[in-house]
């Protein structure tokens, strides 16, 4: 019954800070082409580990 509050809370606090964040954003000038480039790049990075194994 605790953990089940603890992550009733948790997910609480997750959604309040998301919530929060979509509003700084939104507000702010981002450069959402070089945000989107890095985030491939990453995803591309760890898509090529999971198929080759190196890295």
């Amino acid at each position: 019954m605790v953990r089940l509050v603890v992550i009733a809370l948790v997910v609480v606090l997750a959604w309040i800070l998301l919530v929060r964040l979509t509003k700084v954003l939104k507000s702010a000038n981002v450069d959402w082409t070089g945000i989107t480039t890095i985030i491939g790049f990453i995803a591309l990075a760890f898509w090529l580990r999971h198929i080759t194994g190196m890295g």
